[in-house]
């Protein structure tokens, strides 16, 4: 399989990143393929503004600022202090990044319409709530990612059905062109027309 065969360079921070998320147990990081895809999505946004919903531990986090330029601003949310405290640790003192220990709603109710360039949608706000809030976030031609669109073994009962709306509410808005990808943990790319 290609994915078997790929290696991919790996941002500073992230085996100290990595060993601290295996250390905490943290069971929802995101793989290499997502953050290879993160890394060269943040780089198509030079000067953008970025926001991350679901810092973690700051795995793609790290993979995001890979791919910045030292313009791009980012804004990550997590609320969870311990894992966001591994990302606080290795990714805090880079001066592109704001890090917040927050709901995710909270951090999209406060930022201005249109004011985003790409959203990596990693967590539920954002994604499973206050989807159109997020959105709204997002400039013309602005990026809007999610991960995790195929089974995944620590879905709870139900989750699946859950996922497959959501696709569909993508399949059906007239505002995003999409595109869904057999990727990693299973990727939905949209874009904002």
């Amino acid at each position: 399989m290609l994915n078997d065969q790929i290696n991919f360079e790996e941002p500073i921070h992230f085996d100290a990143i990595w060993e601290e998320t295996i250390a905490q147990n943290f069971g929802m990081p995101s793989d290499k393929q997502t953050g290879s895809l993160l890394r060269t999505l943040a780089a198509t946004r030079p000067g953008g503004h970025l926001l991350e919903l679901g810092t973690g531990t700051g795995i793609s986090t790290c993979w995001l600022l890979d791919g910045m330029d030292d313009h791009s601003r980012l804004i990550t949310v997590d609320n969870d202090e311990k894992p966001l405290s591994v990302a606080r640790k290795y990714l805090g003192n880079d001066p592109r990044i704001e890090i917040h220990l927050d709901n995710g709603e909270n951090v999209i109710s406060r930022l201005p319409a249109e004011s985003i360039d790409f959203i990596f949608a990693d967590a539920w706000p954002g994604k499973y709530n206050h989807l159109t809030e997020a959105l709204a976030l997002l400039k013309k031609g602005g990026i809007y990612l999610i991960d995790d669109m195929l089974p995944q073994p620590n879905w709870p009962a139900g989750h699946g059905e859950k996922a497959a709306r959501l696709v569909q509410w993508f399949e059906e808005n007239e505002a995003f062109r999409i595109t869904k990808m057999n990727w990693s943990t299973g990727l939905l790319l949209a874009v904002k027309k």
